[in-house]
């Protein structure tokens, strides 16, 4: 018993730290909001359309499946290609606003946005060591958090997270393949897990035990892996009450302070050491947070006219 209570001791500082990741995410993707707006980069016409929420959830689903089909038949390595795509492509448009910001000649702004963003890429090929991969998250993360909170409204957005709350639950309970997911992107040591170690010295380029042979040993993981889309998903949230609702940020903090709770409730099931789905605790505790102040505030359901 003493030794499980010392063990626990000893990750309150790693779970600490993990729990930064959402203030700076996004605390990032609020100062971002507003500068995409002006920008023009909503990924939808109307925020409100209900198909938006039919592209998000064809894009999530087709994407899990695709990687989960090439990671079985084919070689990881064209995971790899897709995923620093995606990174190149999505940091390309998180540089190129920030740097018009100071820079008024368009070419030379396009023109970094793209050193950037490559060098980023290169950066990741070339030596994705833990604090490596969790920089491009943050970057990445923060933009993703931004991009989708000014497109959508709150109402889908409260849609959304309850959607992928439940699959993130039938995806790690039920079908388990988002413990494949995870293994599959792990090998290939990309930003689409959040990594904080336990141990001094803790090197992710000598990581040689599949996650899921970990798990299926009982052996202790020297680092705690948590996937970015439990940063961004709630995130969302976060952003549009914050670009929506008028003097919206006493909202948008609530918000990612219910995040916070909802974690700090999914980690005391973590230091258990079995995997657990974060979506359920952590979307929920957004959506608490977003009801309990909405009526603290505003007395409504404000920006969704309940």
């Amino acid at each position: 018993m003493d030794d499980t209570t010392e063990k626990e001791k000893k990750e309150i500082l790693p779970i600490f730290f993990m729990g930064c990741f959402f203030i700076i995410i996004n605390g990032f993707a609020l100062l971002l909001s507003h500068i995409f707006i002006n920008a023009g980069m909503e990924m939808f016409e109307q925020a409100d359309n209900p198909m938006n929420l039919v592209w998000v959830f064809v894009t999530v689903l087709g994407m899990t499946i695709i990687i989960l089909l090439i990671a079985k038949f084919w070689k990881k390595q064209l995971i790899q290609l897709i995923i620093l795509f995606a990174v190149g492509y999505t940091s390309f448009y998180i540089f190129l606003p920030l740097l018009s910001l100071v820079i008024s000649n368009w070419i030379v702004t396009i023109f970094l946005s793209s050193i950037l963003a490559a060098c980023l890429v290169v950066v990741l090929v070339k030596y994705p060591e833990w604090y490596i991969i969790d920089l491009c998250g943050i970057i990445i993360g923060a933009g993703a958090v931004a991009l989708f909170g000014i497109s959508l409204s709150i109402l889908l957005v409260l849609i959304l997270l309850i959607g992928l709350a439940v699959y993130d639950a039938i995806s790690v309970y039920k079908t388990k393949h988002m413990i494949d997911l995870a293994d599959a992107v792990m090998d290939l040591k990309l930003p689409v897990l959040l990594v904080v170690p336990k141990i001094r010295h803790y090197s992710l380029l000598k990581e040689t035990t599949r996650l899921k042979e970990k798990l299926q040993s009982g052996e202790e993981r020297e680092a705690f892996f948590m996937g970015l889309g439990d940063v961004v998903m709630p995130g969302i949230l976060v952003a549009t009450t914050y670009t929506t609702i008028p003097n919206g940020l006493p909202i948008a903090l609530s918000v990612l302070a219910g995040t916070l709770v909802g974690f700090v409730a999914l980690m005391m099931f973590v230091i258990k050491g079995k995997p657990q789905a974060g979506l359920p605790l952590l979307c929920s505790g957004a959506i608490l947070g977003y009801l309990i102040s909405s009526y603290v505030f505003f007395g409504i359901l404000v920006g969704i006219g309940f």
